[in-house]
């Protein structure tokens, strides 16, 4: 009978590691057959070559390596192979999707500010539109036609057309688009008045009697004609709208040169506009409306406009910042005064004290000041509560004193900012927006669109 009997371990020989693996001995009874020779035979209880796995079971070796270490399974490792995979998978294609999408915009971007560029050289609708105002007498035999024909259709909107000078059709693509402001730059050389931005600007034939007061003689005595059936001009004389003939255009004049010296040329000069009665007028008791009201602003001197008390026909671009309300009583606003110096808007010519009754309609038209100054960037892309009390205040001061308010220097980009900026500010009753582009301004279509903040 052949018994049993654990002798020892014997050591694997493979290469890979060295493992001790338990085996079983088998030997011969003595009581086996005496002519057979003791056998001893080896059996080892794990197969297979050893690995990490069985070093690790090794040390639980009363369980199954599936149960002793699941997370080390085959199975399981397959299954972090494949999430790591899923996930390198997702991150590259989010990647690439986000790459692709900035591009796309880039190239967007890029294409809209392309178009843009090329549009420039193009002339807008009221550019093309505006040769009608500088043709001839109206025929008279064509029925489609009437002796004040030229500005139908047009609604008068109250925009001040910012450096008109500037634009490819000076004064007529602002009348066309309905805009009732425009404004000139004038420069003194030798008794002439130059319009221009800069003194490098300046050119012989661009002047204030070439550029405006000729050409709105011409459109006012077409919209004012003597015919059988209309053999007196009326009293007062109708305006540039055939839509709203009590619609003065306001000509904003910026004394680029010396006040005191320039002032005298700029009474000269509006000449004709008076002789025709065409000016609008203080006549020491009231003002009187006619189709062109001018304005002084920039150098324009205080004390030499306000002179007169029987006669004016130039008014003044009061300091919106300095007007005082009358609830403020006798406190007053110290100035410097100074006619010699080039000071800029609401400076130039100013008393050396402000009160309540300074600026009033018998002397001044707008009451302006620089939005950046006296408001401030609304930031983030919003007015706080406290600029919209201020514009609030200023708003109710400038209209106690009978002047319509105006802001320069507004935002103009991005667009859905200079659109916002826009629509709050007539919500709040700002009765002149100083714009650059009309085509905008005067469609009134504000809406914020989102490509509107890149371009």
């Amino acid at each position: 009978m052949r018994s049993y009997q654990p002798e020892g371990t014997q050591s694997s020989s493979t290469s890979e590691c060295l493992l001790e693996v338990p085996f079983e001995v088998y030997t011969d009874s003595p009581d086996s057959d005496v002519n057979k020779a003791p056998r001893v035979q080896a059996v080892p209880r794990a197969a297979g070559p050893p690995n990490w796995r069985q070093r690790l079971t090794s040390y639980v070796p009363f369980a199954s390596r599936e149960d002793a270490l699941p997370l080390l399974s085959e199975n399981n490792q397959r299954s972090r192979c494949c999430s790591r995979s899923s996930r390198s998978r997702f991150s590259r294609g989010l990647v690439r999707t986000l790459l692709v999408f900035f591009v796309m915009l880039g190239i967007i971007q890029f294409i809209s500010l392309a178009c843009g560029i090329v549009l420039s050289f193009f002339p807008d609708e009221y550019d093309r539109a505006a040769h009608v105002w500088s043709q001839g007498d109206s025929n008279l035999e064509d029925i489609t036609h009437w002796p004040t024909d030229t500005s139908r259709d047009i609604i008068p909107k109250g925009c001040h057309s910012h450096n008109d000078y500037w634009r490819r059709v000076p004064l007529f693509s602002a009348l066309q688009a309905g805009c009732i402001g425009v404004e000139a730059d004038v420069w003194l050389f030798d008794e002439e008045l130059y319009v221009g931005h800069t003194r490098s600007a300046l050119t012989s034939r661009r002047t204030l009697r070439s550029m405006y007061v000729d050409p709105l003689v011409k459109i006012l005595e077409r919209q004012n004609p003597i015919t059988p059936f209309h053999r007196a001009i009326d009293h007062p004389p109708h305006g540039v709208w055939d839509t709203d003939p009590d619609q003065s255009v306001i000509l904003l004049i910026d004394f680029k040169t010396d006040g005191a010296a320039t002032y005298p040329a700029v009474v000269k000069q509006l000449a004709p506009l008076r002789e025709r009665g065409y000016l609008t007028y203080f006549n020491g008791r009231e003002v009187i409306p006619g189709p062109v009201t001018v304005v002084g602003t920039g150098n324009a001197p205080f004390d030499l406009i306000s002179a007169n008390s029987t006669y004016r026909d130039i008014f003044f671009d009061a300091p919106l910042d300095k007007l005082v309300d009358d609830s403020l009583g006798d406190q007053y606003v110290s100035t410097t005064r100074s006619r010699d110096l080039d000071q800029g808007q609401g400076n130039s010519g100013m008393p050396e004290t402000i009160n309540s009754h300074t600026f009033n309609l018998t002397n001044s038209y707008y009451a302006s000041v620089s939005f950046k100054k006296a408001i401030g960037f609304p930031w983030p892309f919003h007015f706080s509560q406290h600029q919209m009390e201020l514009i609030r205040a200023q708003v109710r001061v400038a209209h106690h004193h009978g002047l319509k308010v105006r802001y320069w220097g507004l935002p103009s980009w991005p667009r859905s900012l200079r659109n916002h900026i826009w629509r709050i500010l007539a919500q709040e009753g700002i009765d002149m927006l100083n714009v650059d582009d009309l085509l905008a301004a005067t469609k009134g279509e504000w809406r914020i669109q989102i490509f509107d903040w890149w371009i």
